[in-house]
């Protein structure tokens, strides 16, 4: 059987800043488990295999196995389901928040944190695996069992039609397709079998393997199954002009600037991994016709209608050209071709950087994966490499699913931090004593404390005082995380001052209910100014630069955009800053509030609604602004964006209380219904009109949606694991395994809380 490890590492190759808190690494065990224990495991399995056409999201139902194994059993209760007009009473949102809590709790690691499945992306797994089949360190990587599981994975989330797709949610695409094809393949499946026939078949229907995207052709051109000419350039000579210039890569996102960095290096390389006899026989497999036959530079544009989201401008085009004709064979040519050898020099100097600065995490798989073959490539027996090799654990996650690729490493500090808000939004701090201190620990453990050495010639941000979306080993600084950190921080700061500062913000009504012996020691002022210097530091790049985009499945991944979601999280940790420090950087902090505030005002659609970038979709993003414009000062009847926003989620409630998005939103960028209600979008829905004062004004639809919610939980206490939540790109979307219970326990606490006040003040 399997466990999950939290906390630990071990080896010479292995390093952490602060003892691997918030890594969570799954381990096989043959000798783990009882004949019972087994037997429930291989039934989850299966059932989820029986119905994966049904339900494409697992349930992360082997890490609650395992939890509930640690814990003593709950009795379950028969719930009674709400009917139409029935009342929601004080006595039942807390009936339910009980419940809800005291199943969560028991999920809590003993690290602080909520370990979770933070998956969705089927891209993932296959570049992992690449990456460990060019640098020969399968075996050596992942015994039989992790190599079973990722297979079962990949089976398992094959589409009817034969194809896989990009992601969990959506249709087949020539991207998913061929590299999950792939990698059941390098993974020793025989491509006679049933499901490689199908998709085989699937490919060859739809343009065969090059009609890929850019990612897609890149990377099976590092594994020998597609020739470089075949490619658009990516010059590594960009990294030699003046940084002063807009197009210098060091202004570009940060994850787009760290995925082709080591792209630009393999591409300047014209790197092919070992030309085995799979690779052979997959030549044969992926292409309508014969290899040597391909016509790679009418591949070069070529890619499939599933996978073109997003087509290239003439402008584009245009440059492409200028590239393939001019540009790239001038730059092989005496003595020009001197300079790739010092830009080849150049980008590994800063590919090292960043996997020092993130103790060979990367910022994220596609670096990682990317940066761990250049090691290889520069030397097989470099420290480098091998240092990478036992950090491909922190990505993978096990459900009864298989096993899959997580988006990053993790998201332990910024599921955490909502947390604990939701935590106190219940009003039963005094019952959670030992779970709050334990995720406060964790969040104030988590802090980046000192900046990455020499940072600024590396294009890194400064990092002192911030929190990452992961751990502290991951190393890059987060503006919404470090705003949610700072939030929860300074609610336990706030602790033994609870009679002197005043409690009008909502986040802090739950600090007057808190102990003064809840937490261990609350976080030095220092430690909280350092965190609002970072946040007041961040700037972004001119948006014109998308046009250099280069992807056709991937948008806005070139620029930084700002969002409504992480400026609201910085107005509302500013706001509750300067109410305990009002004398720290008083005006610049005062500035920052109202052009946050300007913005989510100026960002609103014409029918009220936000749009959200890192959630689905439209919920998501109202939440926010709303949450954040109240900080700021915003009410429903001084504020028309507020009356808006009500308006806009009044309209889209449907007839049963609840709320119901689709991940079509994100494309469509107009709201999109879902097929049925989300416990997730109907919270944000809910916690939006709540801050907004619909409990004051009228109450009616917030007691239909708890209804909804009530209805929708489990005797257990849990909320169903339903379409995945997460966005990022406008087109990736995955999993946040916490949000179906933290985001209800916060709503229905809030609204339980409204109901209390509201009787006490009838009673006075």
């Amino acid at each position: 059987m399997w466990r999950l490890k939290i906390g630990e590492g071990a080896g010479p190759w292995l390093r952490s800043t602060n003892n691997f808190l918030g890594r969570a690494v799954w381990e096989f065990d043959p000798d783990l488990g009882t004949p019972e224990e087994r037997a429930e495991v291989e039934r989850v399995r299966r059932e989820f295999t029986e119905r994966r056409f049904e339900k494409r999201e697992s349930q992360d139902l082997l890490m609650r196995m395992q939890y509930a194994r640690q814990h003593d059993p709950h009795e379950e209760v028969t719930i009674a389901k709400l009917v139409e007009h029935a009342e929601v009473t004080e006595e039942i949102l807390l009936s339910s928040l009980k419940r809800a809590l005291r199943q969560h709790c028991t999920l809590q690691a003993h690290d602080g944190h909520w370990p979770g499945d933070f998956s969705g992306l089927m891209f993932i797994m296959p570049i992992l695996i690449f990456a460990l089949y060019v640098t020969k360190s399968i075996d050596s990587v992942l015994s039989l069992e992790h190599q079973y599981e990722i297979c079962r994975y990949i089976y398992n989330h094959q589409n009817e039609d034969g194809g896989w797709g990009t992601q969990v949610l959506g249709p087949s695409t020539m991207f998913g397709s061929c590299l999950n094809y792939i990698t059941l393949r390098l993974l020793g499946e025989e491509n006679s079998n049933d499901a490689l026939v199908k998709g085989r078949s699937w490919i060859l229907s739809h343009g065969s393997a090059t009609a890929m995207p850019q990612w897609g052709k890149i990377w099976i051109s590092v594994i020998g199954l597609y020739d470089w000419s075949g490619n658009n350039p990516i010059i590594p000579e960009l990294w030699l002009v003046p940084h002063f210039l807009p197009i210098h890569p060091g202004r570009f996102w940060c994850f787009c600037r760290l995925v082709y960095m080591p792209m630009a290096y393999l591409y300047g390389k014209k790197f092919v991994g070992p030309i085995t006899q799979t690779i052979l026989s997959i030549r044969e497999e992926i292409y309508a016709v014969k290899y040597s036959e391909v016509d790679w530079s009418e591949a070069r544009n070529a890619c499939a209608k599933e996978d073109l989201h997003y087509p290239r401008s003439q402008l584009q085009n245009a440059v492409w050209n200028c590239l393939n004709m001019f540009v790239e064979p001038m730059l092989n040519c005496w003595p020009v071709y001197k300079l790739r050898d010092r830009a080849l020099k150049i980008l590994m100097e800063h590919i090292h950087y960043e996997d020092e600065s993130t103790n060979y995490i990367g910022i994220c798989p596609i670096n990682k994966a990317l940066d761990m073959i250049c090691c290889w490539v520069e030397n097989p027996n470099s420290d480098a490499f091998k240092q990478h090799l036992p950090r491909i654990y922190d990505y993978l996650w096990l459900a009864e699913d298989g096993m899959k690729a997580q988006v990053y490493d993790g998201c332990q500090s910024w599921e955490t931090t909502f947390i604990v808000q939701a935590y106190c939004a219940s009003d039963l701090v005094a019952e959670l004593g030992p779970t709050i201190n334990k995720a406060y620990d964790f969040i104030k453990k988590s802090q980046v404390l000192e900046n990455h050495p020499n940072s600024e010639t590396y294009y890194r941000h400064t990092s002192k005082g911030s929190w990452t979306l992961s751990t502290a080993d991951n190393g890059w600084s987060v503006s919404d995380c470090t705003a949610e950190a700072l939030q929860d921080l300074r609610l336990a700061h706030l602790v033994e001052d609870v009679f002197v500062y005043p409690h009008h913000l909502e986040a802090l009504l739950c600090v007057s209910k808190i102990s003064p012996n809840l937490v261990n020691e609350p976080i030095h002022a220092q430690r909280l100014y350092d965190a609002v210097d970072c946040l007041l530091s961040y700037m972004r790049a001119p948006s014109w630069l998308e046009v250099l985009n280069p992807s056709e499945s991937f948008r806005n991944i070139v620029v930084d955009y700002p969002s409504v979601e992480c400026t609201s999280s910085v107005l509302h940790a500013l706001v509750m800053f300067r109410e305990m420090y009002p004398g720290y950087r008083t005006t610049e902090i005062e500035n920052c509030i109202n052009k946050a505030a300007k913005f989510i005002e100026r960002n609103q659609y014409k029918d009220g609604s936000w749009y959200g970038t890192w959630g689905i979709c439209f919920t998501y993003g109202t939440f926010f602004a709303v949450k954040g414009l109240v900080a700021a000062g915003r009410t429903y009847d001084n504020s028309s964006s507020i009356r808006d926003a009500c308006k806009f989620l009044l309209s889209k409630q449907r007839s049963t209380g609840g709320w119901a998005e689709s991940y079509v939103s994100c494309e469509t960028e107009t709201y999109v219904e879902g097929n049925s209600p989300h416990v997730v979008n109907t919270s944000w829905a809910m916690l939006a009109l709540i801050y907004a004062g619909q409990a004051e004004r009228d109450p009616k639809p917030l007691y239909r949606a708890a209804k909804e919610l009530i209805n929708m939980q489990f005797e257990t206490g849990e909320f169903p694991q339903q379409e995945h939540i997460g966005c990022s790109n406008r087109s990736i979307y995955f999993n946040y395994a916490n949000y179906r219970y933290l985001f209800p326990i916060w709503a229905l606490g809030e609204l339980r809380r409204r109901l209390v006040n509201k009787g006490s003040n009838e009673r006075t």
